[in-house]
């Protein structure tokens, strides 16, 4: 049963001013440490495969915490989640720490999808309840 649905689009532009404003530590900020090696990865071949790679794991992370009703408030932090993908390109939600304890506690799971396309990132992200007992407990 889904708990929450998410979704953001993100001008890729906001994060270029904002990647110059803070001389790149804004990546270092909102990647977790698997994230943050691909975005390396890919920025090193492009500079514009690295911006839209952090787009859309931010808008990721923004969409993953419109579905679990929090926000971006404890404990759905921005390095708590990471957005990592399977050999075949699906995009996973990983999530660590408190986060996934708080998750684990509610029976959700996030599935979530990204994509960009030149000047956009968009993410979608559903919560669902994996244990039929606890539809309609919160």
């Amino acid at each position: 049963m889904i708990y929450g649905i998410g979704t953001d689009i993100l001008d890729i532009r906001r994060i270029v001013r904002v990647m110059e404003l803070t001389k790149g530590r804004f990546a270092t900020r909102v990647l977790g440490p698997d994230e943050l090696k691909i975005y390396h990865e890919r920025n090193a071949c492009s500079v514009m495969r690295g911006l839209a790679y952090i787009s859309t794991r931010f808008a990721a992370k923004e969409a993953v915490s419109k579905a679990i009703g929090l926000g971006m408030h404890m404990p759905m932090t921005w390095r708590s989640m990471q957005t990592l993908n399977e050999p075949s390109g699906r995009p996973l939600a990983i999530v660590s720490g408190v986060l996934a304890d708080w998750l684990a506690a509610r029976d959700l799971v996030v599935d979530i999808t990204i994509t960009d396309e030149k000047n956009y990132a968009v993410a979608f992200a559903i919560a669902s309840i994996t244990s039929p007992e606890r539809i309609g407990r919160k």
